[in-house]
């Protein structure tokens, strides 16, 4: 697991000099630079033996005042995604974000964005402009990414944490509101680790 978390440092230092992920392949383009997907895979699973728990992923919050959190969320099923304004594909899939917002936080759900690389003014232009009422990180630099221990190998990547906030799956693609809801379903559904 610890080079699952050195790759997913390095990729991370990667995602400064690359663009979104526009597609389903496995290897993600932007600009004159390109990274393959860990395994060429643009979805990882984690299956709940091999699951660990993130690092403390925690940072200004883009729209307010304080931190936000995971920590906070413990217990909660909780979807992170990074985005950032100058993001293509993040324009269509915020909208969809914020509608698996709306139908799951009352199921013990969430939405966290963190937005990376970003100029914190068009970031929050971006989010009140899509109506986006769950919280975000403001993490220009990328510390908060590499604490989430997990290939975030292009902009956007969604991943999904159970109630102990391990990662269950890692989207380094776009997603549509029905995925990312059936996977909180499904998560939800998992039975509750008594440890």
């Amino acid at each position: 697991m610890r080079s699952l978390s050195v790759l997913a440092a390095a990729v991370v230092l990667l995602l400064a000099v690359t663009g979104c992920a526009t597609g389903d392949d496995a290897v993600v383009q932007g600009g004159a630079n390109q990274i393959v997907a860990p395994g060429g895979k643009t979805v990882i699973t984690y299956d709940p033996a091999d699951r660990t728990p993130i690092g403390d992923v925690s940072g200004p919050n883009l729209l307010g005042d304080g931190t936000v959190n995971l920590d906070s969320y413990k217990g909660e099923v909780v979807v992170v995604n990074v985005w950032a304004s100058w993001c293509p594909p993040c324009r269509k899939e915020a909208p969809e974000l914020e509608k698996v917002y709306q139908r799951v936080k009352d199921q013990g759900a969430a939405v966290v964005g963190i937005n990376f690389r970003d100029n914190r003014g068009s970031a929050q232009d971006f989010a009140r402009d899509r109506g986006l009422t769950y919280p975000s990180i403001y993490d220009y630099g990328g510390q908060t990414l590499s604490a989430l221990g997990v290939p975030v190998g292009a902009v956007p990547t969604t991943v999904v944490l159970d109630r102990e906030l391990r990662p269950v799956i890692v989207y380094l693609k776009a997603v549509s509101e029905q995925e990312i809801y059936d996977e909180v379903q499904r998560v939800l559904a998992e039975d509750v680790d008594p440890r």
